[in-house]
C-alpha cells in the first residue's frame, strides 16, 4: 500500500482548544485530517450520541480508511460525590470512553487490512484522583485501561496504542473548570514545577510523536504536565 494511502487521520472533538492544535500540526505535515465535534468545522454530531458518532463514522470513511485516530474529546462538570448528578456522570463515561470504542472499532478494520496503525487516546492526570471529578477522573482512569488492553490485542496487526495524559492546559474547558483569578487556580499554578499552565501545543507535540513512533511504543500512557505527576504538592 502507498504511504499516501495511509495520511488519513480522525480527530474527534477537533474544532477547538487541544484537538484544533493536534489538528493543525497533522495538516501542517500534509495530511488529511478529519473532524468530528458537535461544533462546525468538520463533521457535526454529538460524541455522547451512539447513533450520531455510527453516522458520523460511516461519513467519515466514504473517503476510505484511516490509519490514525486520536480520541480527543472530552466532557467535564465538576461536582463533589454528594453533588454528582448519575444522568451527567452516565455521559461523561458515553463521550470519554465509549465515543473512543466506537472510534477504534470502526476504523479497525482498516488498519488491520493495512497492517499498520496509530490510536493516541487523550487520558488526563485527574486520573491519578482530583477532587470534584467523580466522573471525570474514573472516565479517564478508563481510557487509560483500555489504552493498555487494545495495546495487547492490536500490537501483532501493527497498531500501537498509547495514551497522553495533559496536566493543566490553557483551554476553555480547563478555564471554566479553574477560572482565573481564584486562589484554587493560582495553586494548581503554584504546584507546577514548570511554573506555567501548558498550551495545547505542548499536547499536539506529544499526539505527533505517537502517531509517527515507529511501531515499538505501545501501551503507554504519557503525562504531559509540567512535572506535576511528581509534584510534592498533591492536587
Amino acid at each position: 500500500m502507498a504511504d499516501s494511502a495511509k495520511e488519513r487521520v480522525l480527530v474527534t472533538g477537533g474544532a477547538g482548544g487541544i484537538g484544533a492544535a493536534i489538528v493543525a500540526q497533522q495538516r501542517g505535515l500534509g495530511r488529511e485530517v478529519i473532524v468530528i465535534d458537535k461544533q462546525p468545522g468538520g463533521i457535526v454530531a454529538d460524541l455522547g450520541v451512539a447513533a450520531q458518532v455510527e453516522t458520523a463514522l460511516a461519513e467519515a470513511l466514504v473517503g476510505g480508511p484511516i490509519h490514525r485516530l486520536v480520541n480527543n474529546v472530552g466532557y467535564i462538570r465538576v461536582a463533589n460525590l454528594e453533588e454528582l448528578d448519575i444522568d451527567d456522570a452516565l455521559r461523561t463515561y458515553e463521550i470519554n470512553v465509549l465515543a473512543a470504542m466506537r472510534c477504534a472499532k470502526a476504523l479497525l478494520p482498516g488498519m488491520r487490512e493495512a497492517g499498520f496503525g496509530r490510536i493516541v487516546n487523550i487520558a488526563s492526570r485527574a486520573a491519578l484522583g482530583k477532587a470534584g471529578r467523580s466522573a471525570y477522573s474514573g472516565s479517564k482512569a478508563g481510557i487509560i485501561g483500555v489504552t493498555r488492553t487494545w495495546a495487547l490485542e492490536l500490537g501483532q496487526h501493527g497498531i500501537t496504542v498509547n495514551a497522553v495524559s495533559p496536566g493543566p492546559i490553557r483551554t476553555a474547558m480547563f478555564e471554566a473548570a479553574n477560572p482565573a483569578g481564584e486562589p484554587r487556580t493560582q495553586q494548581i499554578i503554584d504546584a507546577i514545577p514548570v511554573k506555567r499552565v501548558g498550551e495545547p501545543d505542548d499536547i499536539s507535540a506529544a499526539v505527533g510523536f505517537l502517531l509517527d513512533e515507529r511501531g515499538f511504543i505501545t501501551g503507554q500512557n504519557l503525562n504531559v504536565c509540567g512535572g506535576m505527576t511528581i509534584g510534592a504538592v498533591p492536587l
